[in-house]
């Protein structure tokens, strides 16, 4: 994927490293936010991630002068560079590749890439046409911080330390961990702070945005080499000796780059490169992280996300390795929703995760099956296991007020306590509280009872009470779709109907519908009409007075937009589900779906989050992408679309 004239030099680039650690940026060069950085590592893989090397300055020295290549941006709105009039071409494949052009016909060629399973990043410049003694000079932004956090110019940063002529250490305040930075030119003392620097999308998002950086050193080529300039920044984690500490810069160079091009290639297409950038290491096990930049592995995104992001794209092992490490997480029927930053304390705060994690169990042993691939009498006992400790901690009751009711439905719910995938709360305030019985809720309840009763035919009583007190109790004739709570606060017969997108897991999105015929008909005719967009479907029917169509502001704003007008593209793929189900899986219907609904997905993955898919975008046209711009789910529903809902085959997709 490469640059045109019209690309948008915000448009944000990705390199994880598959520990939860990443190094991200701008297309242009300026750091737009807190989390762009070079050297982000986390400290205990996937969470409690630092900023330790943010950005640089880097520039050819003439004779006659000096000509920048890069651009920074101050406070009060100072851009020291146009990166436009430099930049004549920009790909992500198989890494991040700049290539700059300076008065004089010198061309410079960046790469930068983060090589897999560790905490590093390599940059190198390849500069052409520079006249005789030129030389490059590259200068390093230093801090050393929590990932959401900020530095300010202070007398404690320490600078660091000289090992050699090619190596320096550096351990910026005694908390956080030591990095290596390698190089095979020569490094010159300068003791430097650069001060307020502006992130804009901070200041959009009403926070704050200022940062000072510590430039304590200068990193400087002599041009016209043979070889490349390179900067390798190794985060020393654990204290642990790195297999590759003692290599010569040069031979390291030459092995991460050619293993990780190895490593890339060998996943394939692009889709296949992007999923994987969500899959890391947790413990001896993997997990997925819910998005990049701020997000850690949540339980509700990741068994949402990984049907797409492995099982579609059958990766059967990864799958495997994540449910059976979430599998021994169960308490009290309860799967944690998320680990925090900074705390190995899990958090429950989900009525859904654990019945989400009970449909990714069914999807992976369905697709283990007609893909004739062998699982581990163990592992598939201790994923059915763990599928059964949810259905008994949830039949008889447990936290939150979870618990079904005499109906066969589930309810679930208490004031101050935001617990369905809608969990948008500032301080007090739980913006859309949903509690008694959400509709999405029932459909994964009724469908995990469903799953169990394949092998425990115990649960079969509940679910044929459940099903019949959903389709009675569900209905709205007046609206001509589904109620998106009863019984709401846990009083009796009060429903509320609002026009909302979590109505369509009864009829796609799931493995087992809810309604069929002309019901599912109607439900599916109403999203469309109210909540479909080109990104998405909206949170709430532009209709309701609570409706917000800009997702945008501060904290207060955004929260309160989140689930009130919003839209979210993950939501396209019960959508698109559910829209084949009753427009029947034809050669002509699915190419429709195609182009409706697949077309503007992908571009989408153009302008935001290069080669992924964005958290949310605007309720109101033209759509505005917004939120987390690289979100594991979006990408993940994106291909169930395209390589099993989008596919003719003689069985139902999973």
């Amino acid at each position: 994927m490469s640059t045109t004239s019209t690309t948008d030099l915000s448009t944000e680039w990705l390199e994880p490293n598959g520990l939860g650690g990443f190094a991200s940026g701008t297309v242009g060069g300026i750091r737009t936010r807190r989390y762009h950085a070079l050297l982000l590592v986390a400290r205990r893989p996937p969470t409690d991630r630092v900023v330790l090397v943010n950005g640089f300055e880097a520039w050819i020295e003439q004779s006659s002068g000096s000509e920048s290549f890069t651009a920074q941006h101050y406070i009060p709105d100072v851009v020291t560079a146009n990166p436009s009039r430099r930049l004549i071409d920009f790909t992500i494949d198989p890494w991040p590749t700049w290539l700059w052009q300076l008065p004089g016909g010198i061309t410079i060629r960046q790469e930068l890439f983060v090589p897999h399973g560790q905490p590093a990043v390599v940059l190198s410049w390849d500069v052409q046409g520079a006249p005789p003694g030129s030389r490059l000079r590259v200068r390093p932004f230093l801090s050393g911080r929590d990932y959401h956090a900020l530095q300010r110019e202070n007398g404690l940063f320490q600078e660091p330390r000289i090992n050699d002529l090619s190596t320096l250490t550096c351990q910026p305040y005694p908390d956080l961990p030591s990095y290596r930075m390698s190089h095979n030119g020569r490094h010159e003392h300068i003791g430097l702070w650069y001060r307020q620097f502006r992130y804009a999308e901070e200041e959009q998002r009403g926070l704050d945005f200022v940062e000072d950086l510590a430039a304590p050193y200068d990193f400087v080529w002599e041009t016209g080499g043979n070889e490349p300039a390179i900067l390798i920044l190794e985060g020393l984690i654990g204290g642990s000796h790195s297999p590759s500490e003692d290599m010569p810069i040069a031979d390291k160079y030459v092995a991460w780059k050619q293993s990780e091009r190895t490593r890339r290639d060998s996943l394939g297409n692009a889709d296949r490169r992007a999923a994987d950038a969500y899959l890391v290491r947790r413990g001896d096990g993997q997990s997925i992280v819910a998005g990049y930049p701020w997000f850690t592995d949540w339980g509700r995104d990741t068994f949402i996300a990984m049907r797409g992001l492995c099982l579609s794209l059958k990766n059967l092992a990864a799958a495997g390795q994540i449910l059976e490490a979430w599998s021994g997480t169960v308490s009290e029927g309860m799967l944690p929703n998320r680990f925090p930053d900074g705390t190995a304390e899990p958090e429950f705060n989900s009525v859904d995760a654990s019945l989400w994690f009970v449909i990714a169990v069914h999807n992976y042993l369905t697709v283990c099956e007609r893909s004739h691939q062998p699982i581990a009498s163990s592992r598939k006992s201790s994923l059915q296991e763990a599928v059964s400790q949810i259905l008994a901690g949830y039949a008889s009751g447990t936290r939150y007020g979870i618990r079904a009711d005499t109906d066969g439905l589930l309810a679930a719910g208490e004031p101050g306590v935001q617990l369905t995938w809608m969990d948008a709360k500032v301080g007090d305030w739980v913006v859309t509280p949903r509690i008694g019985k959400p509709v999405e809720v029932q459909a994964l309840w009724l469908n995990a009872l469903w799953i169990a009763s394949q092998w425990e035919t115990r649960w079969k009583k509940l679910l044929d009470q459940g099903i019949a007190s959903f389709k009675e109790r569900f209905w709205n004739e007046e609206a001509g779709c589904l109620f998106d709570i009863v019984d709401v606060d846990h009083v009796a017969g009060q429903n509320d109907a609002a026009i909302r997108p979590n109505q369509i897991f009864a009829v796609g999105g799931l493995p087992f519908p809810l309604l069929e015929g002309t019901r599912a008909r109607r439900v599916v005719e109403t999203v469309e009409q109210h909540l479909l967009t080109p990104t998405g479907l909206r949170t709430l029917a532009p209709s309701s007075p609570n409706y917000r169509g800009r997702y945008a502001g501060g904290v207060l704003e955004r929260d309160g937009a989140y689930h009130q007008g919003t839209v979210w593209p993950w939501l396209m793929g019960a959508f698109v589900d559910a829209w084949l189900a009753v427009h029947g899986r034809t050669p002509e219907t699915i190419a429709q779906a195609k182009d409706r609904f697949v077309a503007p997905l992908e571009r989408l993955r153009e302008t935001r989050g290069l080669g992924h898919v964005p958290e949310v975008a605007w309720g109101d046209p033209p759509h505005h992408p917004g939120g987390c711009p690289f979100q594991a789910w979006s990408l993940g529903e994106l291909l169930r679309i395209k390589y099993d809902l989008l596919s003719i085959g003689p069985e139902r997709p999973v």
